[in-house]
């Protein structure tokens, strides 16, 4: 099945189903990226973008549990029963979201043949500039 990146308004939900949303993305699922700092590394999910008012919680609010390190400016959200992440406020731009696309109904990270990989140890907040760190490929075996 071919993917289409014009996707805009989609549902979503974390693995147990705890935790349901509704998102309007900025762009599809052209925004897809990881990130490479110490956290995102460990956790290993592409993020699509959404305005921060544009993401709704339509059930399983109060089963979010929030982690935040460092500066203390981004926001990572994940299920309390199931562990799965959902979607971060993001530290370069704080208006914004970064939205698991695992969670993203009928969508997996599988499907992207190539995802852009983010600077998140030399982080733009920082001085550093913005930069790609490389670029992330999945090649199904035939």
């Amino acid at each position: 099945m071919k993917l289409d990146l014009d996707i805009k308004d989609i549902e979503g939900a974390c693995h147990c189903g705890c935790v349901t949303f509704r998102v309007r993305l900025t762009d599809g699922l052209r925004t897809a990226r990881r990130c490479d700092c110490s956290y995102c590394r460990m956790r290993g999910a592409i993020a699509v973008t959404a305005d921060l008012g544009a993401f709704d919680i339509l059930t399983g609010a109060g089963k979010l549990s929030v982690y935040s390190f460092n500066t203390m400016t981004a926001k990572h959200y994940f299920c309390s029963s199931c562990g799965i992440y959902t979607h971060h406020q993001r530290r370069s731009n704080p208006g914004q979201l970064g939205v698991n696309v695992a969670c993203l109904k009928g969508v997996s990270p599988f499907d992207f043949p190539e995802v852009p990989v983010n600077n998140g140890i030399a982080h733009p907040s920082d001085g550093h500039g913005s930069g790609l760190a490389g670029i992330l490929r999945y090649v199904p075996e035939a």
